[in-house]
């Protein structure tokens, strides 16, 4: 049995895990760092300006390539990096951060930097692990990435002996262990009880006005195709979640949009009059159903999810079915009666004439000329422009209102990540994104606020030469705080309110060069086709930014309520 460092150990045993990258901030595990390179590990070491990006960008890297994202911060930065956790966690995105902690002399000694940090990650991970003798770093490793791609994936955390995790220089005996199902998303692949899915088929085919709400899970098991021959052969129009958004062809006759808050209104509409609600792969959660609005808690559901604790735990399930999502459907797939279909044919030109309305309703902002550009512009023209392999990256707050409700992916080729909720996520994210897809074009739709987090990431793009397209969304300001200042001055805003959502008139695409980067700024309808074509035929980071409307506002969820 070889005798190695721990440095060594993780070294090895992360390139026997497929790791090609880690994200990282100085000082953490530095031995580890330089034997990845000793040992021509191949693994690329990707250092951040902060532990906050270090985690987006693992984040993102994670959700594209489907394996876990590594990334390393001292125990200083743990606080830093557990707040970022929160995204992947709220995503179900495979992370895996290992920290540096406290060593065991200097505990509860007011030491230099130190708190006791461990306390902060059960809350934003599926487990965390201390490791305190070296002989205890192989089974940590193994468990971290077996939690982090196995059931619903998510982030992991080990925190290690010694402010910059020295323990790496402590020597063990052990046998390098190679485990490829532990390496990617889905870990395993596990199907549902026959009965479960013969009472979930008897269910559905019953049902006159069914929707199907395809969820995160729908993505990570790859179950798209299946989940739209099932939905083709049943006549079933398909909602879903921006975590699915690229699962099905937006152009696809039974594609219905994203629903709930961040949504198209058509596919509320849609889920309102459903008389049977399918969930595949999906939580269930506030976002997807408006805070379970849309549909109603009353309404009929089926739900089949990989966690068996997620099934009925905010709808009635009729029926309910735990396993993978790619193999649960397939198993559908060998029993359903293809001519319970032609019933459902009023039902499908009905919901279509929702799409059909929704686009008359806001077809001359989608074409709008106006100077200042409008946002759903923008969108309009990205759902034309992007390439048939484009992978969308898009912030939290109007940017996900916007890219959800507004841009069509209409290529299966075509891929979507955004941010589960932290604002900032999506300039890190994006280079994460194209470091682990480095042959597709890659394109972040932000808005000026949210790009201010992590500017100082552009240096690392440019560093890393990564090529990709930063569109910002500028309107100068933090507009989506509009009604809640207004409101908060009961309509009369004071003198100073702007204090409250402004900002200055700082250029982007003039910043951008001096940090290694290239800048176009766009001003007139138009001239987006010009812009994305030489950020994305260039080399490096290219900012484009947009100017938009100030007062531009993205469309509330519509509830059903009385217009």
């Amino acid at each position: 049995m070889p005798r190695l460092t721990g440095a060594q150990f993780l070294a090895d045993t992360l390139h026997l895990h497929e790791v090609t990258h880690v994200f990282f901030v100085p000082a953490i595990l530095n031995q580890t760092l330089a034997e990845m390179e000793l040992r021509e590990t191949g693994i690329d070491r990707v250092m951040t300006h902060g532990e906050k990006s270090a985690v987006y960008m693992a984040d993102g890297f994670a959700r594209v390539s489907g394996r876990p994202g590594i990334t390393f911060a001292q125990c200083v930065g743990a606080a830093n990096l557990a707040a970022a956790l929160r995204d992947p966690y709220l995503a179900c995105s495979p992370v895996v951060a290992l920290t540096g902690g406290p060593y065991h002399d200097t505990r509860h000694r007011h030491t230099y930097q130190e708190i006791d940090d461990f306390s902060l990650f059960p809350a934003v991970t599926k487990s965390s692990t201390r490791v305190e003798t070296i002989d205890r770093l192989p089974d940590a490793i193994s468990r971290a990435f077996r939690d982090a791609t196995s059931g619903t994936p998510g982030p992991t955390h080990i925190e290690l002996l010694g402010h910059m995790g020295e323990i790496e220089l402590e020597e063990l005996d052990v046998e390098l262990r190679q485990e490829p199902a532990i390496t990617s998303v889905p870990a395993t692949r596990t199907a549902a009880a026959n009965r479960d899915v013969q009472q979930a088929v008897q269910v559905l085919q019953e049902s006159h006005r069914p929707v199907i709400v395809a969820g995160g899970g729908v993505k990570s098991s790859g179950a798209g195709p299946v989940l739209l021959q099932l939905a083709e052969t049943l006549g079933i129009p398909i909602a879903t979640s921006l975590n699915a958004k690229d699962t099905i062809p937006a152009n696809h006759p039974l594609n219905i949009g994203v629903p709930g808050h961040y949504c198209r209104k058509s596919a509320n509409q849609a889920l309102l009059d459903a008389d049977l609600v399918f969930f595949v792969g999906s939580r269930t959660g506030s976002q997807v159903t408006a805070r379970w609005k849309i549909p109603p808690t009353s309404t009929a559901a089926i739900q089949l999810d990989i966690a068996a604790e997620e099934l009925g735990r905010h709808y009635s399930n009729r029926a309910s079915l735990c396993g993978d999502a790619a193999t649960v459907l397939g198993q559908m797939l060998e029993i359903v009666d293809a001519t319970t279909a032609d019933r459902r044919a009023a039902w499908r030109d009905n919901v279509a004439s929702y799409g059909t309305a929704w686009r008359a309703e806001f077809a001359s902002l989608l074409e709008s000329d106006a100077v200042p550009l409008r946002p759903e512009r923008i969108c309009n023209d990205l759902t034309r422009l992007l390439p048939p392999d484009a992978i969308l990256v898009s912030e939290t707050g109007h940017s996900g209102m916007w890219t959800g409700g507004m841009i069509d992916l209409n290529h299966s080729t075509q891929s979507f990540i955004r941010a589960a909720g932290s604002l900032g996520w999506g300039l890190p994210a994006t280079l994460g994104a194209k470091l682990a897809a480095p042959d597709r074009p890659v394109v972040l739709f932000s808005g000026d606020g949210g790009f201010w987090y992590h500017l100082s990431e552009l240096e690392t793009a440019a560093r890393w030469n990564i090529t990709c397209a930063l569109i910002i969304n500028n309107n100068r300001s933090l507009n989506q705080e509009i009604d809640l200042v207004n409101d908060a001055y009961a309509g009369e805003p004071g003198p100073r309110h702007g204090d409250l959502w402004q900002f200055s008139d700082a250029s982007f695409s003039e910043i951008a060069p001096t940090m290694g980067a290239r800048g176009i700024k766009v001003t007139r309808p138009g001239e987006l086709d010009s812009a994305l074509d030489e950020a994305l035929s260039g080399e490096g980071p290219c900012v484009i930014e947009v100017m938009t409307e100030q007062t531009a506002l993205a469309p509330l969820a519509w509830l059903g309520e009385e217009e």
